[in-house]
């Protein structure tokens, strides 16, 4: 970063009440805590960005690295029009679009081998340790969900990560990706149409688990029974 200060002066307030201004003037003076603090409130949004582009969960998070660093570096830069969010957004989404272009074909982008730090589905009985079937379940779901993202074209899948992953508003969406509003709904009206099918396809032997019942509970239900009867040796 440019004329940072030698010193650093320590943010006195709550990170989570410091507004973009607080946050940039204290990465300015080259506090820490406002770094720090400013990853933590955007990393997962900026990941997910990333992610929609390159479709590789390490790459992804490289991106994000470096899209902080060209940030930071060029902070006084930041004026305010937009909102901080809005400005790393676009930084994050340059990088990622610029290792698109330094590769020969898309197709030597890997796809994911692992799957992304944040949940992108919400599951409301989440299972725990005891329930590794169901656990199994859910993470086949919600593997199937990351497949068809990551099948959609570019075009459509920024607009579906912004928009329902993200939770971005239309003019939010539009002022990112640098189109209409009227592109971005109707692209995302696409990306709904081409997942659904995508999932029409693939949800059949996601099915076949449901509602598992077999492994550790099975076993624990048979020596339950056993015990009752007094068969248990």
């Amino acid at each position: 970063m440019k004329d940072v200060l030698l010193q650093t002066t320590p943010l006195a307030l709550d990170p989570d009440h410091l507004t973009d201004h607080d946050l940039v003037q204290g990465a300015l003076a080259n506090d820490p805590e406002a770094f720090r603090t400013i990853m933590r409130r955007h990393n997962q949004r900026l990941f997910r960005i990333a992610r929609a582009v390159v479709r590789n969960d390490s790459i992804a998070e490289d991106v994000v690295q470096e899209a902080y660093l060209r940030a930071f570096e060029h902070l006084e830069t930041f004026r305010g029009d937009a909102s901080l969010a809005t400005w790393l957004h676009r930084v994050v989404l340059n990088e990622a679009l610029g290792r698109l272009r330094k590769s020969s074909t898309r197709r030597e982008v890997p796809l994911a081998t692992e799957q992304a730090s944040a949940d992108i589905v919400p599951f409301p009985n989440a299972a725990s340790s005891e329930d590794p079937e169901r656990a199994l379940a859910q993470r086949q779901i919600l593997r199937l969900v990351e497949e068809a993202t990551d099948a959609l074209p570019e075009a459509f899948r920024l607009v579906f990560t912004a928009r329902v992953i993200e939770a971005m508003s239309v003019e939010e969406t539009a002022a990112l990706l640098g189109i209409k509003p009227e592109t971005v709904r109707s692209r995302l009206h696409r990306a709904r149409q081409l997942l659904r099918r995508h999932i029409d396809r693939k949800i059949g032997p996601v099915l076949m688990n449901a509602f598992p019942f077999a492994g550790r509970r099975c076993e624990r239900l048979t020596a339950a029974v056993m015990s009752r009867l007094g068969l248990v040796r």
